[in-house]
């Protein structure tokens, strides 16, 4: 029977492209300027995206930005997030500081620092709930970045959104195939995110006019997602697997109470 994958991505405001992160679109490019405080909105999403992983019972993986565990007050927040949610949570790397590494020159040998630094951090701070799975910051991700993320661990890599509206995303050729290509050629497991007929569904086009509609008709309409005990070996392996993803601190939408749009297994 063919499964869900269930991803929650960590970003808060701040880490957002048009803030930091991105050559072109972000006032602070190299993230240095970007206060690192987590906004309240945010640790309402995460309290409430525990209380649904504890009320539901989902496994679900939880993608880290490194940053977070660096600073005092977000990183007791997913701390309290990873004991709320016990074995059903894992947590893999969404980079160091959402750099959009797809969206700058190559540089593999930064990237694999940065990951790397990510993945210890990630051990350090949640043991054997820690994965060494990657998604690359704002979707941007280029065929160079393969290699470098085989050579800093990284055995699953979850960063294509096979979109032809996101097809800029994809590096110099804009082709996704050339990332999957050199993903498979470097090692790498690719589980791209789940879109309908070509049309993104994950993410914020969960809640973009003209998007929404049709994500939430597409994600009811999933295979029912993982349990605990499937998620290793089915992220891992070579079947086929839907992927999908939305925010933690979408849950703090609704005064608190938005869910993702999934049917009850």
């Amino acid at each position: 029977m063919s499964r869900t994958w269930l991803t929650v991505d960590t970003d808060d405001a701040h880490h957002r492209p048009w803030q930091q992160g991105h050559p072109s679109r972000s006032k602070d490019p190299a993230g240095q300027r970007t206060p690192r405080q987590p906004s309240e909105r945010w640790l309402t999403g995460l309290q409430r995206f525990g209380e649904w992983v504890h009320h539901t019972q989902h496994a679900v993986t939880v993608f880290v930005i490194k940053d977070q565990l660096d600073h005092t007050a977000s990183r007791e927040a997913l701390l309290q997030l990873a004991a709320i949610g016990g074995t059903r949570l894992t947590f893999a790397s969404h980079g160091s500081s959402h750099r959009s590494w797809g969206a700058w020159p190559e540089d593999a040998a930064a990237l694999t620092e940065a990951v790397r630094a990510s993945l210890a951090a990630n051990a350090e701070a949640f043991g054997e709930q820690a994965r060494p799975w990657f998604r690359s910051p704002s979707g941007y991700v280029a065929p160079w970045m393969a290699a470098a993320l085989s050579e800093a661990g990284i055995v699953v890599d979850s960063s294509v959104n096979p979109s032809w509206l996101m097809r800029r995303k994809a590096g110099p050729t804009r082709r996704w195939s050339d990332v999957t290509d050199a993903m498979g050629e470097a090692g790498l497991v690719e589980r791209p995110w789940a879109v309908q007929r070509g049309w993104p569904t994950c993410g914020p086009a969960l809640h973009l006019p003209g998007f929404a509609g049709r994500s939430r008709r597409t994600w009811r309409r999933l295979p029912p997602a993982l349990s605990k005990e499937e998620m290793d070996g089915a992220v891992t392996g070579d079947g086929s697997l839907s992927t999908v993803y939305w925010h933690a601190i979408d849950h703090a939408r609704r005064k608190g109470r938005w869910v993702p749009p999934i049917r009850a297994t």
